[in-house]
């Protein structure tokens, strides 16, 4: 009987306490339904809706090595020098980049609004690797590599037609750039970097135009009045190919440039093109100082004397694997000429093994010209590049 009474006991106190647990229990908030990413493919492929917005967004990028070896190493900046005499210290010229780029788009009553970011963190050979001196003491080291800065390339915005901010000038954007190789400035064909307010009209049948005023860059092309720069280009776009004119105004030294591209599909393995330019210079001469504008350029004409020819194409050979080749001159009898070929290796990382070569004209060795840093008539070098595009 004690035992039973006690299991019995026992049982009652458990259903006390339970129920006494079970009125004191927190009551716990259903979870608020998750609000997940959203593709946005309005825009093209990689756009995302930003959570609570109607803005996509797209974030790229990539990352890249560069290895420069011979006469021709000055890419994006990348050069080991010495700092008493300036001259190439005969070393590879090495530069790793990182570069981040961001896109956004959303729909208006205006039009289409746009923006697009891209910043550049670069690692590499400086001008200011190899020899050095210090109070009278010179010492000699290896040319060693260290952060070569970081640039904001673009930050743009754009609603419709209209684009303001910092972009490349529209004399390069709107005809194109002179090919696909790495060194496609051997003979300059413009300014790059500057500030923009311009406008793009698209017919939608083919025909685009823009008027583009903008502010420059650097002691040579940035404007030092009220008055901007001014670009204006009319292109006609076809399954073919493509003809595009642009004229451009620089309004430090009142000259006039313009150049001239004829696109061509040949197949769909073969694409061609050819641009020729032509600018003035009557203020352009170099004074007996070298101060700038240094031989005869300014923020557009930077090609050597009044004309200058560009021309190259890009040949695939499958998927994977294509060739690439521009040859460009001059007025002052500058010659270029690069091939590559790039080659895919996997979807997004591509390697580009190219050779270049450069005869320099008149004018233009052992100067402060604000493109040319040869130290000799005939330059033969290279670049081997690894990317990682994302």
């Amino acid at each position: 009987m004690n035992i039973k009474s006690l299991l019995l006991g026992s049982a009652a106190a458990l259903i006390a306490v339970s129920g006494a647990r079970a009125a004191d229990a927190v009551v716990v908030a259903e979870p608020e339904p998750a609000e997940y990413v959203k593709i946005c493919d309005v825009y093209g492929a990689g756009y995302f809706y930003i959570p609570g917005t109607e803005t996509c967004l797209r974030i790229g990028g990539y990352v890249r090595y560069d290895a420069g070896f011979g006469d021709i190493g000055t890419f994006d900046g990348a050069r080991a020098t010495d700092v008493q005499s300036g001259k190439d210290q005969g070393t590879w010229k090495k530069n790793a980049r990182f570069t981040l780029k961001t896109w956004t788009g959303q729909e208006t009553e205006l039009g289409t609004l746009k923006t697009y970011t891209e910043t550049r963190f670069n690692f590499g050979n400086t001008r200011n690797s190899g020899r050095a001196s210090y109070n009278n003491y010179t010492s000699t080291y290896n040319a060693g590599a260290a952060n070569s800065g970081i640039s904001l390339n673009f930050a743009w915005i754009q609603l419709g037609g209209l684009r303001v901010g910092k972009d490349e000038s529209a004399f390069d954007t709107f005809i194109g750039y002179a090919g696909n190789v790495i060194q496609d400035t051997i003979v300059p064909y413009g300014g790059f970097d500057t500030n923009v307010v311009q406008y793009y009209f698209d017919a939608g049948n083919g025909f685009s135009a823009v008027v583009s005023l903008e502010e420059g860059y650097g002691n040579v092309g940035t404007i030092d009045s009220y008055v901007p720069h001014v670009v204006g280009g009319v292109k006609w776009t076809q399954g073919w190919g493509a003809l595009t004119g642009v004229v451009a105004y620089d309004s430090n030294y009142e000259e006039v440039a313009g150049k001239v591209r004829l696109d061509v599909n040949v197949s769909n393995e073969l694409s061609l093109f050819v641009m020729g330019g032509y600018g003035t210079d009557d203020n352009l001469n170099d004074n007996a100082n070298n101060a700038v504008p240094a031989f005869g350029r300014g923020m557009y004409k930077i090609w050597g004397g009044n004309w200058a020819v560009w021309g190259g194409g890009t040949y695939k050979f499958n998927e994977k694997t294509s060739f690439n080749a521009q040859v460009s001159y001059d007025d002052w009898k500058n010659l270029g000429i690069a091939a590559n070929i790039a080659y895919d290796v996997v979807p997004g990382f591509t390697v580009t093994a190219e050779v270049d070569y450069q005869r320099v004209g008149q004018g233009s060795i052992d100067n402060d010209s604000i493109w040319a840093h040869a130290e000799k008539k005939s330059n033969l070098g290279g670049i081997i590049r690894f990317q990682r595009s994302f």
